[in-house]
């Protein structure tokens, strides 16, 4: 089984290409298409990655990243924010809400999986020191 990468994406064609694209790159994806869920399946689900809309309803992405930086558990986990709206100062502020990664959309899809691969730890980063896996 791939890592384990949640899509919070509110877009259901977003969502489909997201989970499509990552599926297809060998990762196990957990979709949740309404932030108001997304706390509870990354509590659940224990990704090793998030990939986070910003434009969503109900609650904002920048929202949900704030709130699992604070949380002990899930303040380790990687985010990758993705917003269509790429305005001056935005991503600045996606990554101080806690984001390490931003890509902006309309994606591309190279671009997009090294953006994925870039915050994942490798084989070589979970061994133990000394070890070989």
């Amino acid at each position: 089984m791939g890592q384990k990468i949640l899509i919070v994406e509110d877009n259901e064609l977003n969502l489909r290409l997201f989970c499509d694209l990552l599926r297809a790159h060998g990762f196990e994806v957990e979709p949740v298409r309404d932030g108001r869920e997304a706390l509870d399946r990354a509590r659940e689900f224990e990704p090793e990655l998030v990939v986070m809309d910003i434009q969503m309803p109900h609650i904002s992405g920048l929202e949900l990243i704030e709130q699992m930086k604070q949380e002990e558990a899930l303040a380790p986990v990687p985010v990758l924010a993705v917003t269509a709206y790429a305005a001056k100062g935005d991503e600045e502020r996606i990554r101080d809400a806690g984001a390490e990664g931003y890509v902006s959309k309309p994606i591309s899809v190279m671009k997009f999986v090294e953006a994925v691969r870039a915050l994942l730890p490798t084989a070589e980063d979970a061994a133990p020191e000394g070890q070989l896996l």
